[in-house]
């Protein structure tokens, strides 16, 4: 089994939404996350401490960093399962587009999504999540999320959120979501 070879290579359809995709805040929010993120080292992370695609037999797997990234856009988004995410990523071209698969291929399955954050250690996300925190203050930015409408890349403030604060932001959040 090998990675499936999502090579950036853009098919017709693609072209032709590019221009849409340009005046969509949502991939523009998501290409500055691309932009701004060295991947290689969270990829090398998740490379070795992820088993499935090394062999050359049997059918091909989504590249580690396509599950990961998936499940990012489940965090920053506030899907409640991974079959909305599933659905989501079919459905929204900007969620495709940052998890780098192509219009003609479908999303991980919810099984395959779950799986995959049962066989990733909770040792090795918190590496990765420590990876992202590190490039993303190194910018000056911070990850804010909750609804959809409010995800977003932001210049991260000069003192930190206390708990009591953040607790009553969730705590607002959950009341919208209700």
């Amino acid at each position: 089994m090998a990675f499936k070879n999502f090579n950036g290579n853009l098919s017709f359809a693609d072209l032709e939404l590019v221009g849409v995709l340009e005046k969509n805040r949502t991939q523009g929010f998501l290409e500055e996350i691309n932009r701004t993120t060295d991947w290689t080292p969270i990829q090398d992370t998740l490379n070795q401490e992820y088993p499935v695609g090394q062999s050359n037999f049997g059918n091909t797997a989504y590249p580690p960093i396509t599950l990961l990234k998936a499940m990012l856009l489940q965090k920053w988004y506030g899907f409640d399962s991974d079959p909305e995410l599933e659905n989501q990523i079919n459905d929204r071209l900007s969620f495709k587009r940052f998890t780098g698969i192509p219009l003609r291929h479908s999303a991980p399955d919810h099984s395959l999504i779950s799986r995959f954050r049962k066989r990733v250690s909770l040792a090795v996300m918190e590496k990765i999540h420590s990876e992202l925190l590190k490039q993303f203050s190194e910018k000056g930015y911070s990850i804010e999320g909750g609804m959809a409408i409010d995800a977003r890349l932001v210049k991260s403030s000069a003192r930190p959120k206390s708990n009591e604060k953040i607790k009553e932001q969730r705590d607002f959040q959950n009341t919208l979501q209700d």
